[in-house]
């Protein structure tokens, strides 16, 4: 309920001090593992719940290789752990996973969710040709296992940490991808203002959702109706963002950069003096065309400078945004002021145009409304997040990895820990995880071990109880059905097509024999890809805290039609094609994307329908559709 006008907002569960639990006391002395297993175990006792017996050995293998790789095990891997299903087994098993570069591609596109990431953006934005570095930068990060800590400093800041170098630009593509909205600088600045400030409110909800679970864009025209978050919070936070401009920057050294950037600019404005003499070249004017082509000549050896085709990344840099009129008096200019910072004044009701009191930049009140004093406030921002924030951003990054491996948070709104979202199942353990994932470095691997390790985390999906049909206890797992890369992924791999190259520039996912992984598909803010579309993938313009599912006829006609499953399936049938009796080929089949023998009825039913057609490869294809379409390959137990 949120509060009476003038009387203090509750402070959220979530703001307060971390503290550390004994772990509670537990009838079943054998079936936990880990300490999170005491925390679930005592809540399931209590309610009179007994947990689920443990999945089979397949189903354990294929969990976490869909879990920490997005892609299907080997059928090696899976013979090998139900020959030996030891505890030291499994943990070298998780520890193998950990290490594979693959594991980076599958929580990468994680954090690339939240971080609305996009290949490419309306052409307002200068340029998003480089956009795939931040993505790579993402990539290698959880593969190095950076610590939590230093990876969300370096998203706002890198450029102002010791050590910095021009190659880590790219970590600042998170605020650098930014969404941006269309300006008509036609249009008088009261108009423009309103704009700007809509980008300002972007990234101040971004910023809120990602790191912190708050909804702090609520505060923009008033107090935050529900949390201690006031409009004097959000302004002082908007000022840092109105300091900040979004920019193409080098990743080279300034001796090879700077003649680039010079030549780069002598070439935009001689195109500008080209584009002018067109109309006169069309009439053949010979004074004109002599022009021209003199200039054309002057661009070739400007763009023979060494590397003047290096990539450069999307970041920002410190410069006060001014929203002012036109030199001509009418329309309006966006006035940036390079190394400068502002304070905005509180808008009233959220206006633009009906200012308030100056609101010095700074962090939220209630975690000691730091102010910041130097540049435009980012170090301090990342440094606030960190360290004033400590409590807060550890608890959501921590939650929205439990919530990824089981399927729903401990708290079940990822980016909502206010007073208005969900209240923690187990809060005790969700303390008691987050302090020791402080105290082992901030470290995202640590965290995965100690989750994957428990014996919750390995139970079977089938409910050993009908008093927890939500799986709200976690007295067993939840059954679930794999993101549209995953699935895309495991077709690619049963097929033998699957390209694991990493990193570069993305290509739009239904190009045809584009068989990469699914990470590297353009997300097109302006113009989705249908494949990608209709598979739930996330709106690349908006922080997404999960994906949706739907089930739609457009997602069965694809299934049935769609080019892509055709030629899976066609590339499946080919690389059957080698082995030698059709009763083989179907255990291969079922081999490669199901990582199991076929059942008797199953290879009676796959026999029986090529029968008399064993060399026909188009009755192969057609049974290669059906498997490749089945739910075994679409859900994870």
């Amino acid at each position: 309920m949120a509060a009476k006008k003038n009387e203090p907002k509750p402070v959220p569960w979530s703001f307060q001090a971390l503290h550390s639990h004994p772990l509670p006391v537990v009838k079943d002395k054998a079936w936990p593992r880990t300490s999170i297993d005491s925390f679930l175990l005592a809540k399931m006792e209590t309610a009179g719940v007994k947990p689920s017996p443990s999945a089979t050995p397949r189903e354990l293998v294929r969990r976490l290789s869909f879990d920490l790789l997005g892609l299907p095990p080997t059928s090696e891997q899976v013979a090998g752990f139900e020959a030996n299903p030891s505890e030291a087994a499994w943990s070298a098993l998780v520890n193998q996973m950990l290490a594979s570069p693959h594991y980076g591609e599958r929580w990468g596109r994680y954090w690339l969710d939240l971080a609305r990431f996009a290949d490419s953006t309306p052409n307002w934005l200068d340029s998003t040709s480089g956009a795939y570095l931040y993505r790579d930068w993402v990539v290698k990060a959880f593969n190095d296992d950076m610590p939590y800590r230093e990876f969300v400093m370096r998203q706002l800041a890198v450029d102002q940490m010791p050590g910095f170098k021009v190659t880590d630009l790219p970590s600042l593509g998170f605020l650098g991808l930014s969404p941006t909205y269309f300006k008509e600088l036609q249009l008088p600045p009261e108009i423009i203002r309103t704009t700007v400030a809509d980008e300002w409110e972007e990234h101040v909800d971004a910023l809120g959702r990602t790191f912190l679970g708050l909804t702090l864009a609520c505060a923009r025209c008033h107090d935050h109706k529900s949390d201690p978050v006031s409009a004097r919070d959000y302004y002082a936070l908007a000022g840092v963002f109105a300091s900040v401009k979004l920019s193409e920057r080098p990743i080279m050294a300034d001796e090879i950069a700077k003649p680039v950037l010079k030549a780069r600019e002598e070439v935009a404005k001689l195109d500008k003096e080209v584009t002018a003499l067109k109309a006169k070249v069309a009439k053949k004017d010979k004074d004109a065309i002599a022009k021209t082509a003199d200039l054309t000549a002057q661009i070739g050896k400007l763009k023979a400078t060494p590397h003047y085709n290096m990539i450069m990344a999307n970041a920002v840099e410190d410069a006060a945004l001014f929203v002012v009129e036109a030199d001509t008096k009418k329309g309006t200019k966006l006035d940036y002021k390079p190394a400068m910072a502002r304070n905005l004044e509180l808008m009233k009701r959220g206006n633009p145009n009906d200012l308030g009191d100056m609101v010095p930049r700074g962090f939220l009140g209630a975690f000691g409304g730091r102010t910041f004093k130097t540049g435009a406030g980012r170090l301090e921002l990342a440094q606030a997040l960190v360290d004033d924030a400590r409590p807060l951003t550890a608890r959501v990054i921590v939650n929205r990895v439990w919530k990824y491996h089981f399927g729903r948070g401990l708290v079940d709104t990822p980016s909502e820990f206010g007073n208005l979202g969900d209240a923690p199942t187990h809060p005790e353990l969700l303390d008691e995880l987050t302090t020791r994932f402080i105290a082992n470095n901030w470290s995202i691997k640590w965290l995965h071990r100690e989750i994957l390790l428990s014996s919750a985390w390995r139970q079977s999906s089938l409910a050993s109880s009908p008093r927890d049909p939500e799986g709200k206890l976690y007295s067993h797992m939840s059954r679930r059905r794999l993101d549209f890369e995953s699935w895309r992924d495991s077709m690619l791999s049963a097929s033998g097509t699957i390209d694991l190259s990493f990193g570069g520039e993305s290509k739009i996912v239904s190009t045809s024999g584009y068989y990469r992984r699914t990470l590297y598909s353009k997300a097109d803010r302006q113009d989705l890809d249908p494949m990608l579309r209709i598979h739930d993938f996330p709106d690349p313009g908006a922080h997404s805290p999960w994906r949706s599912e739907t089930i739609t006829p457009l997602q069965q006609l694809f299934a049935l039609n769609g080019p892509f499953m055709l030629d899976m399936a066609d590339c499946l049938t080919e690389r059957l094609q080698s082995v030698p009796s059709p009763r083989d080929r179907i255990t291969r089949a079922y081999e490669w994307l199901f990582q199991r023998k076929p059942t008797s009825k199953e290879l009676a039913l796959g026999t029986a329908f090529v029968s008399d057609r064993e060399s026909d490869t188009t009755a192969w294809s057609q049974y290669a559709q059906a498997l490749l379409a089945s739910n075994e390959l679409l859900f994870i137990d």
